[in-house]
């Protein structure tokens, strides 16, 4: 028999799978990896760092460059744990419109996980099916806040604005005439609303399409099934959350069990996988996608009878509306205050979550009574799992590695805070 030979290999930090800038060492025998040792940093902008020296509401759109795909969410948790600061309770229709757009942020995660990863094992069909969707829900965010990714949407006390009664809408083009863009824009002609609750209608018929290509596909099933398996007593103890840890059989989710905003009112099941291995991870992640849209649909009804406030009335915190401060000196004194020295929040120190795409994402923010944090420290879920790739990858080949890396969503803006 010919002998293996013990070498050390370099996984990234520029290899198409790594996901960001994720640099692995591996130690290896043939194929057959039995040390792998994560290298990351390579992508740190100091965002816990800055956030010290900006104001509360200047780090909001920090929080977006996190997780660039769970864009809202990341704002979600830091805008709790500022309102827990404050005292203040939005009103009823932003905390709707919060756990909307979550739901949507959730839905563009996991598209994007959905077709980054099938790509990275081999299947590059479900990539584009993916982005067909994932574009949609782009113009969601563009319709709302203005920017397709960083949204910086929400505010503590409520969100930026209130839901707008048009949607963008696709223009004649030398590659599309006059006709086929009417066709484009049929979802188009009413308000956001209108337009959401199309796309959760159609949706689930779209989640079959991907099941249709991947779930009994059996190259997909030998790729995944038994790679990366994590038992629920080690995954409880290596801190996984999010599909990480439900794929290990434990029902554990923020929504459910420390509901925050209005979940607690809202039907949805919390699904959970059997045998911790990527393929069930895969599937906990696909049935999410059903529950987010069913959680949407509720949202959408909800809103379109309930109009309101979505901004608290205080204008130590929220500026006045710009007409108001064209007229009424208070009102300017107000507006210029916020914006060049911000608020004050009381002394103390408070943590905040959200059931985040990936996980538990944390706010820990420490308070000296100023118009900044004196200390902001992010729980930011890929950082754990990321923790655990040595003990997930032993034993298997490189191709496997590459299959376990994706499966776990990685995200680099959040690794490297």
């Amino acid at each position: 028999m010919s002998e293996f030979q013990t070498f050390t290999m370099n996984f990234g930090p520029q290899h198409p799978a790594a996901h960001g800038v994720l640099r692995l060492v591996l130690e290896m025998e043939g194929e057959v990896i039995y040390k792998t040792d994560p290298h990351i940093g390579l992508l740190h902008r100091g965002t816990e760092k800055l956030a010290e020296s900006k104001t509360f509401n200047q780090s909001i759109g920090y929080m977006d460059r996190l997780d660039y795909v769970s864009m809202m969410c990341n704002e979600h948790a830091y805008v709790l744990a500022i309102e827990k600061l404050l005292g203040v309770t939005p009103p009823l229709r932003a905390k709707y419109i919060r756990v909307m757009f979550d739901e949507i942020t959730r839905i563009l995660n996991h598209l994007l996980w959905l077709g980054a990863h099938a790509l990275d094992v081999g299947a590059m069909t479900v990539f584009l099916y993916c982005f067909r969707e994932r574009e949609d829900l782009m113009d969601c965010y563009e319709a709302v806040s203005g920017a397709r990714m960083h949204a910086t949407y929400y505010r503590p006390g409520g969100v930026y604005r209130d839901l707008p009664d048009s949607m963008p809408k696709y223009k004649p083009s030398k590659w599309h005439n006059e006709r086929e863009t009417r066709k484009r824009n049929e979802w188009r002609e009413g308000s956001l609303l209108d337009f959401i609750e199309h796309f959760s209608e159609s949706f689930p018929d779209r989640v079959d399409e991907y099941e249709t290509l991947l779930t009994e596909n059996r190259i997909w099933k030998q790729r995944t099934v038994g790679i990366g398996t994590v038992s629920p007593e080690r995954a409880l103890a290596l801190g996984f959350t999010g599909p990480m840890l439900r794929g290990s059989g434990i029902e554990w989710d923020l929504r459910r069990k420390q509901p925050y905003e209005v979940y607690d009112d809202l039907n949805f099941e919390i699904p959970i996988g059997g045998n911790g291995d990527c393929y069930d991870r895969y599937l906990v992640r696909i049935e999410e996608l059903r529950q987010s849209t069913k959680i949407i649909r509720q949202c959408v009804d909800w809103l379109r009878s309930n109009p309101g406030p979505v901004m608290l009335e205080d204008g130590k915190v929220d500026p006045p509306r710009r007409e108001i401060m064209k007229r009424d000196m208070e009102s300017l004194i107000h507006h210029f205050k916020l914006f060049s020295e911000g608020y004050c929040v009381p002394e103390g120190e408070v943590y905040a979550a959200v059931e985040a795409p990936k996980g538990e994402f944390g706010a820990y923010i420490v308070s000296d009574g100023a118009n900044k944090p004196y200390r902001l420290k992010l729980r930011a879920p890929g950082f754990v799992h990321i923790s655990a790739l040595d003990e997930m990858v032993r034993g298997h080949m490189v191709a496997d590695l590459v299959a376990i890396i994706g499966n776990q969503d990685i995200v680099f803006g959040e690794v490297d805070r």
